[in-house]
């Protein structure tokens, strides 16, 4: 019987990928090669195998009949080959190679980028690499080894740890409350001006959402400026342009420096949680055993740039 070649495998591997994430640049990314690369080594693999994989258009792949009966085989194959990697790296007694982390863009700033030195001081034979942005990024396909995220975390793949409360507040700069007066109430933001953040995963504005009691009040403001970046919003708000809603651990060091003021911080309730993922084939790591570890101390159960809202609250 004939064996299957080196070639065969690459382009296996390449087909996997491509199949589950829609295109030939993330699967690239992924797989650290080229996107050329990744589309001939799938040509060659059709070529072999003596089938069409993908119906291609010049901005995605979708699965012909016959790649949809060999992806889910391609993406065994590809689990296994992971499951030997994760095993090997489970074998040794200290954190090595290479750690991929995805997280959101505010936090990836904020929180994580800045405590990375401390990090790689700690386990110097680790590398990481982090992906910061808002879309959804699938682990187990892009070969993940955790994620950090704020929301919805329905995944039954996946494990789960809480790091901390994603808790919000509305802000604004010293010089626009002293022309335009301080909101003590929801109500009172009528009439004010407002900058809004929209998100770029759906395209939707975010809705402030208020505790009125035992109810809860939601709305969209009738905004000036609205911008897809949480950073942008508090460049905005420091610089006068209105009230706006913020996480507090990017607003806080505008906070801290005087240049933004917290409001209402009584009518807010956490809005979510932030959270930590990782794949089951994950647990044994020694890479993820110490990055899960280190996450608690940058996120302590009470974070300091919560810390710093209570003492400068308005």
């Amino acid at each position: 019987m004939e064996q299957v070649n080196l070639e065969s495998l690459t382009g296996l591997i390449a087909f996997a990928r491509a199949g589950s994430l829609g295109n030939y640049t993330a699967a690239a990314r992924t797989l650290g090669i080229s996107p050329s690369a990744v589309s001939k080594s799938v040509q060659r693999l059709e070529q072999r195998l003596g089938v069409r994989l993908f119906n291609r258009t010049t901005r995605s792949l979708t699965l012909t009949s016959e790649g949809r009966d060999l992806h889910e085989r391609a993406l065994r194959l590809l689990r296994e080959a992971e499951a030997i990697e994760q095993a090997a790296i489970a074998a040794r007694s200290e954190p090595s190679g290479i750690l991929k982390i995805v997280a959101p863009l505010p936090i990836g700033v904020h929180i994580l980028a800045p405590a990375l030195p401390r990090f790689r001081a700690r386990y110097p034979k680790l590398a990481v690499d982090l992906r910061l942005g808002d879309q959804f990024v699938d682990l187990i396909a892009e070969g993940i080894d955790v994620a950090i995220r704020v929301g919805d975390l329905s995944d039954s793949r996946l494990i789960s740890r809480t790091l901390a409360p994603h808790n919000i507040c509305a802000f604004a700069a010293p010089a626009y409350l002293a022309r335009r007066g301080t909101p003590q109430h929801p109500s009172e933001l009528a009439g004010h001006e407002c900058v809004n953040f929209r998100f770029q995963s759906s395209g939707q504005a975010l809705r402030w959402s208020f505790k009125l009691g035992d109810r809860t009040q939601e709305m969209i403001p009738d905004a000036a400026i609205v911008t897809d970046v949480s950073d942008a919003v508090a460049a905005v708000l420091a610089a006068g342009g209105g009230i706006g809603i913020s996480p507090t651990f990017v607003a806080a060091p505008y906070v801290a420096r005087g240049l933004l003021v917290p409001l209402l911080q009584g009518y807010f309730a956490p809005r979510s949680a932030i959270t930590a993922l990782w794949p089951e084939g994950r647990r044994a790591s020694p890479n993820v055993k110490a990055f899960l570890g280190f996450l608690i101390d940058i996120f302590p159960r009470d974070p300091p740039w919560d810390a710093v809202l209570r003492a400068n609250g308005a």
